[in-house]
């Protein structure tokens, strides 16, 4: 069988990589070091063309059936890294068959939990990692999608705000179904419960988790929270005919969740003046869409809605109450967002995303006001947010030149 790439690469240089060598035999000058998580697989990244592509070697029944869930869920715009290609029919120079490999696009600025971890993990910085993957399952689940190994290795975080945004990035164990059932998403609770608590532990061996956090207490803590998430999405809520406004405030609390409300079924229950009511809720990213609308930023969740707080601030800040929102977002763009974005000096720009910056320098601001005892401004707390906090932060968007030992970057 010739050595064939299927998929839709961008760039046609992906082919003439070295495929006729294992991944672990792969020179140097090919590869690009990063942050990897744990895997059973052997996974390197390569740069072409200025783009940067994760590359995993795995037997071609499953290269094929990953990449074929990846690009189903980029369809449903669910959180996870986006599948380029998938290469078959590898063999070395002597014609021995090597395993197929999968190329997904690397994931600017989303990192494994280890590599967020520095020093003893936090039980805060936990506690977010573990909301950010309860909500991302809850995605996935209302998508149809069964997991099968939910974990902290198989995620990618993005900082998002004052949490973190996680992103699937191994499928090969996944299904996707037009609705998941009850014993499938009971089943990736309790794996997922299995897989942390087993994480919590090697944390734990390896010195890295805080004295307070008990692994088995922090890995009941996904279940707990994953279904405080699901119940507030799913559950029918009973209210009496009079009560019409619970029915808004239901879609108000979804909403501060993130997440949309397509319609809601409302039926009578029998005998009673009760009303039945089941909301159908759709794709998550409520804020993200609206700020998308108005802006054209494209960001995570929870930076969306912090940066439409600071729009509804500026708003009032102007005297723009009763000007119409898109003319005053082109007008926050252009005043506030832009310019804090631009006058970031290039070498510092690969340490965070805009979005996330823009989020810092908001911090930034509050609590240099709050020493200074008045509102510094935005201008004089970037300055100080460039020289006190970004020129000490880890360059999340850099490729490390040389090559690290992976137990370094973990």
């Amino acid at each position: 069988m010739p050595l064939q790439l299927t998929g839709a690469p961008s760039d046609p240089d992906l082919i003439r990589l070295p495929w006729d060598l294992p991944l672990e035999e792969w020179p140097d000058h090919h590869l690009v070091s990063l942050p990897r998580g744990i895997s059973r697989h052997v996974v390197r990244f390569v740069r072409l063309a200025g783009h940067v592509y994760a590359i995993k070697e795995i037997s071609e029944r499953y290269a094929r059936r990953e990449y074929r869930l990846l690009r189903d869920l980029a369809r449903l715009d669910a959180p996870a890294v986006e599948a380029v290609a998938y290469v078959t029919g590898r063999t070395t120079a002597d014609e021995d068959p090597i395993d197929s490999a999968l190329i997904t696009r690397h994931l600017q600025f989303a990192l494994p939990y280890r590599a967020v971890l520095s020093g003893s993990l936090r039980p805060d910085t936990l506690t977010r990692l573990l909301d950010a993957l309860a909500v991302l399952l809850v995605r996935l689940h209302l998508n149809g999608f069964y997991w099968g190994d939910c974990s902290l290795s198989n995620t990618l975080f993005r900082r998002d705000a004052g949490a973190f945004a996680a992103y699937l990035v191994d499928a090969e164990t996944g299904e996707l179904h037009p609705a998941i059932s009850e014993g499938q998403r009971a089943h990736d609770i309790e794996t997922a419960h299995i897989n942390i608590f087993g994480e919590m532990l090697d944390l734990e061996a390896g010195g890295l988790l805080h004295p307070s956090i008990d692994p088995e207490t922090f890995a009941q803590q996904i279940v707990d929270r994953y279904e405080r998430l699901w119940t507030e999405l799913t559950q029918d809520e009973i209210i009496e005919e009079p009560e019409w406004h619970r029915i808004d405030q239901r879609i108000r609390r979804l909403n501060s969740l993130g997440f949309d409300v397509a319609e809601m079924m409302i039926r009578r229950k029998a005998g009673t003046a009760r009303l039945i009511v089941r909301p159908k809720v759709v794709d998550a990213g409520h804020h993200q869409r609206r700020l998308l609308r108005l802006t054209g930023l494209d960001v995570e969740e929870n930076q969306a809605r912090r940066l439409l707080n600071d729009l509804d601030s500026f708003r009032v800040a102007k005297g723009l109450r009763h000007e119409d929102e898109a003319i005053v977002a082109h007008r926050w763009l252009a005043e506030a967002f832009q310019p804090t974005v631009n006058a970031v000096p290039p070498e510092l720009r690969g340490k965070l995303e805009p979005a996330q910056l823009f989020h810092e320098v908001l911090d930034h601001r509050w609590f240099e006001s709050e020493k200074a005892g008045k509102d510094v401004g935005l201008r004089r707390a970037l300055e100080s947010y460039l020289e006190k906090v970004l020129v000490h932060k880890p360059d999340e968007q850099a490729i490390i030149s040389t090559e690290t030992d992976e137990a370094d970057l973990l």
